[in-house]
């Protein structure tokens, strides 16, 4: 099996398997409530038999199911975002990622966002946002193993316990 590049990103547009067993035991509610949609889920790390998806705050363990695959665009649930105006046409403001969904029509990414307490019914496009935090990736580190020595290669004067005999 090819194990994809983290994190990744699809949505689950119909429920993968009949029942509940490719979900982690207490994670089955939150994917009843999330899963099948077209909000697009943040693949992020393997911990055998799951994967580890984040939808905004909610976290999901899943085995190895059928999803759709799609491009990520640097926006996540939660992100503060500034929007883009095309010239006098679009007030500019500030907001908060609320909902990231899969127009499978149209096969983009839209957002909903919020400003302040109010949601705004409108989508926007990744091309009329832009993030206000910098985001780092940092790939897991490298599994190191040190092994000991061979006994022969310790020079005995360095040695302190005395050897036993």
């Amino acid at each position: 099996m090819v194990r994809p590049q983290f994190p990744d990103y699809g949505v689950f547009l119909q429920w993968p398997y009949a029942g509940t067993d490719w979900i982690h035991p207490e994670d089955v509610a939150a994917a009843e409530r999330l899963i099948p949609s077209n909000r697009v889920f943040r693949r992020v790390a393997f911990e055998p038999p799951y994967y580890h998806y984040w939808y905004g705050d909610t976290r999901l363990r899943l085995k190895p199911a059928m999803w759709l695959a799609v491009a990520g665009e640097g926006f996540d649930v939660g992100d503060p975002v500034e929007t883009i105006g095309l010239g006098k046409e679009e007030e500019l403001f500030i907001g908060e990622i609320i909902e990231r969904r899969y127009d499978r029509r149209r096969q983009t990414i839209y957002y909903r966002l919020r400003r302040g307490n109010q949601r705004l019914p409108r989508r926007f496009a990744a091309k009329n946002l832009r993030l206000l935090i910098e985001k780092v990736e940092l790939r897991p580190a490298e599994q190191i193993t040190i092994e000991p020595a061979e006994e022969k290669t310790i020079d005995p004067a360095m040695r302190i316990d005395p050897p036993s005999t």
